[in-house]
């Protein structure tokens, strides 16, 4: 199952696309896809009223929408950085003995089509393929690292953009360098777990202007999805809809030799992760 959101900013939809391919329209099960959704069971409501033949058809105009991201605005989200070995080394930074857990702004979380914004001021802004982990259900203190998956709704792509001297030149934590506008395409939808049996399975990779940058899977992981989970819900409440970006793999122009192929207006990015779906931003000036 694929849960997807379409329509224009602030005013998306909840569709289902079906194990036919078919594009379904929500309206009747949910007014999105949120925490509230989540918390609900709304990913069993949808798959036993696929089931039952109770989800209509979407029409014609659904299918031309704009993609928004797959759940609304996420009450947080969490990021782990340094998460592959090769891009701790490229970053020059000691490969972490537990997770680096930094915040992203909710309000940075975009449709995968929507534009990539350079801030006003910015040198430095840079790429990154992630899996993104949306949380079902509430995750506090877990008592495993086998239980973790239980909690996850499903899987996503998502580009965790960011400005690297605002990261880590300017003094205090890196959310400066990862909060700043657009700075989270995230999508086209949303894979259910059930339909994703080893999220430590998957390639990713990212393009710039038709140039691949990053080519990895998430087997590279330092940490993988499931430690993720059980190592954040000891240090915070995951709720329904939460947001997790699980860290890049190498390939970012931090690590490019000099001069660093940073992103400027006009350039183009396009990132995929298998079975997950693919993006595509267009990079303006903010």
């Amino acid at each position: 199952m694929q849960l997807l959101r379409l329509g224009e900013p602030g005013s998306e939809r909840p569709f289902v696309r079906a194990g036919d391919g078919t594009l379904r329209d929500l309206a009747g099960l949910t007014a999105d896809i949120d925490g509230t959704f989540f918390a609900s069971d709304g990913v069993a409501r949808v798959a036993a009223a696929l089931a039952a033949g109770e989800v209509p058809e979407a029409g014609a105009e659904a299918a031309r929408a704009r993609v928004g991201a797959p759940i609304a605005r996420p009450g947080k989200v969490v990021c782990v950085g340094l998460n592959y070995r090769q891009h701790a080394e490229e970053s020059g930074a000691a490969v972490p003995t537990e997770p680096v857990v930094f915040m992203k702004a909710s309000d940075v979380v975009v449709g995968p089509e929507d534009d990539v914004l350079v801030p006003k001021k910015s040198t430095m802004t840079d790429w990154e393929v992630e899996l993104g982990v949306v949380i079902g259900k509430t995750a506090r203190y877990l008592d495993s690292v086998e239980e973790a998956l239980e909690y996850v709704a499903g899987y996503t792509v998502s580009n965790d953009v960011s400005e690297r001297e605002f990261q880590l030149e300017r003094g205090g934590t890196w959310d400066k360098g990862k909060s700043c506008e657009n700075f989270n395409p995230l999508g086209p939808w949303l894979v259910t777990a059930d339909e994703v049996p080893d999220p430590q399975a998957l390639g990713l990779r990212l393009w710039v202007n038709g140039e691949k940058k990053q080519d990895s899977s998430t087997k590279d992981m330092i940490f993988p999805v499931a430690e993720i989970v059980h190592y954040l819900s000891q240090f915070m409440v995951l709720r329904p809809g939460d947001l997790i970006n699980t860290g890049t793999p190498q390939g970012v122009a931090l690590g490019q030799p000099d001069p660093k192929p940073y992103l400027r207006e006009g350039d183009v990015i396009e990132l995929e992760i298998d079975g997950l779906g693919r993006q595509r931003q267009n990079v303006r000036q903010a």
